[in-house]
């Protein structure tokens, strides 16, 4: 075996996370294989790198030397290949735009917005649950945009390098069983959801679950996590009566399951548009988020009960709304 850029990465992983366990989950690898990568790779460098202990791994005095040149070495490689993706990307012909989004009705708005300045151009996608990864992609080169969010006082801090602008910010509506008492009623109290069981997503490096239940609790209430899913799970635990969940304000009702305002608006969410500020995306940075806005503004006349909000709040339509926002 000889020794590649992962190797360093996952030694330094290792270093950082100070656990083969926590090291191998952040790698996405099991703690067997991670050991046993671990073990080839000390065996090419001829020396032990860490010390076992019940509490965790600490690297050697060898292992330290290593160390020391592995973080010296990967900026400059990571430093270089951002650079050449870019500029891959801005010489290539057709062009290729790789996208990512978390959980937003806009990626189709992005599409529309990259063809229609580059209508033959070779388009991807991927979604991601958390922002963080995505604009750490875009800043490395292997993503040339993304649809990001971000909640008050826990604002996305991207990389340097990548241009993060707001499209829209919406309050937070409780998704519930439609055969729940409550979804009868035009908004809902927070104390009306106390004893309730909720779904919600594994807590991320976007802090949302945090901002989540540290708003509850500074209002009094509390947030009892019992399912912890993402994506189509939540929808299947809610249609299914086991539990209520926050969503998106633009989340469209369906059959099973209705959507209702929170009184007093406590929780909020705000959509961004990212790209790279050196990308072969930047020249259209103030199209992009013109169209995709236009894209959150059709989603918001889509949602019934957020378009009934909207007029409750002043708004004639949902476009005034949002702005209002």
């Amino acid at each position: 075996m000889e020794l590649e850029l992962r190797h360093l990465r996952i030694i330094c992983s290792i270093a950082d996370s100070g656990s083969l366990t926590r090291a191998a989950a952040s790698l996405r690898l099991t703690q067997p294989g991670l050991s046993a990568q671990l073990t080839r790779i000390e065996r090419v460098l001829g020396g032990e790198l860490f010390s076992r202990a019940p509490s965790g791994v600490v690297p050697t005095a060898f292992g330290e030397v290593v160390l020391g040149r592995a973080r010296a070495v990967l900026p400059t490689f990571d430093e270089l290949l951002a650079v050449t993706a870019l500029a891959a990307q801005t010489d290539c012909s057709p062009r290729r735009f790789r996208l990512g989004s978390v959980n937003a009705p806009l990626l189709g708005g992005l599409i529309t917005a990259i063809r229609s300045h580059h209508p033959e151009a070779e388009i991807s996608s991927r979604g991601q649950g958390c922002p963080v990864p995505l604009v750490e992609d875009i800043a490395g080169g292997r993503l040339e945009a993304a649809v990001v969010g971000d909640s008050p006082g826990y604002e996305l801090a991207p990389p340097v390098g990548v241009a993060v602008e707001p499209i829209a910010s919406e309050p937070l509506f409780v998704a519930l069983p439609a055969a729940h008492p409550l979804a009868a009623l035009e908004e809902i109290a927070l104390e009306d959801l106390e004893d309730e069981d909720w779904a919600a997503p594994r807590p991320d490096n976007d802090r949302i679950r945090e901002y989540w239940s540290r708003t509850l609790f500074v209002l009094g209430h509390r947030l009892r996590v019992v399912h912890e899913v993402e994506g189509r799970l939540v929808l299947d635990v809610v249609r299914g009566g086991h539990a209520v969940s926050f969503c998106q304000a633009t989340f469209e009702e369906m059959p099973g399951i209705s959507v209702r305002p929170i009184a007093g608006n406590p929780l909020w969410y705000r959509h961004l548009l990212a790209w790279h500020q050196e990308g072969p995306l930047a020249p259209l940075g103030p199209s992009l988020v013109e169209t995709v806005t236009e894209a959150y503004r059709m989603a918001a006349a889509r949602s019934g009960v957020y378009r009934s909000w909207l007029e409750r709040q002043g708004a004639a339509t949902p476009a005034q709304g949002v702005a209002a926002c």
